[in-house]
């Protein structure tokens, strides 16, 4: 029987890199296995932040791929400055206090001059495109992914066209996303914001959220299902490698300027002073962008010594670094803002067999995971001895060699069951 097709439509995808590309790089990877054939349409001429060229090896040889070029404000505000363009399009925004002019006018404008965001002028020649597209090879259903939120736009617009079953994934939320505050939105580009939000929800058949806490902020504003399907990890890229010697803390990812955890570097800075031999073992790893207000803030902790800037790398050696490191970090912005937010980084650390040391906000969507798998501790930022303490115990064991991750309940989490929940909402 020839398999049921489905219309994916995704900014991000290799050979763009970073943490935005995995749920639907691995989600087409085995939709096949369930019947459904993914047809991916994705930008001709993306400005990607990051690139993984690896990552083009693992598309699926039964996705089919579809292109149309964009038009991209970033590739022209790069005039201006590309690195600081660079910086802004990948998320890194600088502390306010600390912003140039040129900042400050790049964020103005990317706030209220592109709503929802800079890709919103990919909307209509994508219609024009996918709507003789899905007529063409009868698409029943379609799906799109955000941030970038313009391309549930591009859904908005073909589901009033068409007669399309429309499943709307958000792998974040869209207007109480943290980074909004810092795009100087005046008052009319909050509404603006707010109405498209509350269409997209109310058109679309299904929502899907990657946490309970994003269906909970939802629910007040549609009636329409929403499934939570969380980020995962793939089972192939569990290989056992050698443990660093060093005791090596170790964060993957990109450190924005607002992900600057004092009571870790206080903890860490403490450690190195009053127990015998730590500053001897220890590594602060940190694999990834890092903003300049985090690296000033541990140096001004004395812990620059310490530092290891493995700076970006491939998925697949941000992989074998996780499970090479004595602990992981993970670490969310203390806002009530990031409360909703789940790292896709920590179900790979899950598998990792590392223990994890997570930080974030009170209330956090990840530490009931981090909790019922047994794979870590979280604390909030108000906990700051308690933080100090576990860091001591994982050092105490990592000593004696005893320290390890006794996770339990993990198989929920792989990619391939998750894609399977996904498979049964496709018409």
């Amino acid at each position: 029987m020839p398999m049921k097709k489905v219309l994916i439509i995704t900014y991000y995808f290799p050979p763009a890199g970073g943490p935005g590309v995995q749920r639907w790089l691995k989600f087409v990877k085995y939709l096949p296995d369930f019947g459904i054939q993914p047809v991916v349409y994705i930008p001709e001429n993306p400005t990607y932040p990051i690139i993984d060229e690896e990552l083009v090896n693992e598309i699926s040889d039964k996705a089919i791929i579809i292109k149309k070029k964009i038009f991209e404000p970033y590739a022209l505000a790069s005039i201006f400055s590309k690195n600081k363009t660079k910086k802004i399009s990948a998320g890194i925004i600088p502390n306010i206090r600390k912003q140039t002019q040129i900042e400050k006018m790049l964020l103005w404008v990317r706030g209220n001059l592109f709503i929802p965001d800079a890709r919103v002028l990919w909307v209509n020649p994508s219609v024009k495109y996918l709507e003789k597209y899905i007529k063409d090879n009868n698409i029943e259903t379609i799906i799109t992914t955000g941030p970038p939120h313009s391309l549930h736009l591009i859904g908005l617009k073909l589901k009033r066209k068409l007669d399309l079953h429309w499943i709307a994934d958000f792998r974040d939320p869209w207007t109480t996303i943290g980074y909004h505050k810092a795009l100087k939105l005046s008052d009319n580009s909050k509404r603006k914001h707010k109405i498209l939000e509350k269409k997209v929800l109310n058109f679309a058949d299904t929502i899907v959220v990657t946490s309970k806490k994003t269906k909970t902020e939802f629910q007040a504003i549609t009636n329409k299902p929403i499934k939570v399907i969380t980020n995962g990890y793939d089972i192939e890229k569990n290989i056992k490698q050698p443990l660093d010697e060093k005791f090596t803390l170790a964060h993957i990812g990109s450190l924005l300027s607002e992900r600057n955890p004092t009571i870790l570097w206080q903890s860490l800075a403490e450690l190195v002073k009053e127990i015998p031999g730590f500053a001897t073992h220890f590594e602060l790893k940190l694999i990834g962008t890092v903003s300049r207000d985090v690296l000033e803030t541990i140096r001004s902790y004395n812990l620059g010594g310490y530092l290891n800037l493995v700076g970006y790398v491939s998925h697949n050696e941000a992989v074998m670094h996780q499970r090479k490191s004595q602990v992981l970090l993970l670490i969310e912005i203390n806002s009530v803002d990031t409360i909703s937010i789940i790292p896709g980084k920590l179900f790979e650390y899950m598998v990792s067999e590392r223990p994890i040391i997570a930080i974030g906000p009170h209330g956090s969507g990840f530490a009931e995971i981090i909790r019922e798998t047994n794979t870590g501790v979280f604390f909030d930022y108000a906990e700051k001895d308690e933080l100090k303490g576990v860091i001591l115990d994982y050092y105490s064991k990592y000593i004696e060699g005893k320290l390890q991750s006794n996770a339990i309940g993990l198989q929920q989490y792989s990619r391939r069951n998750l894609t399977e929940k996904l498979s049964k909402l496709i018409k």
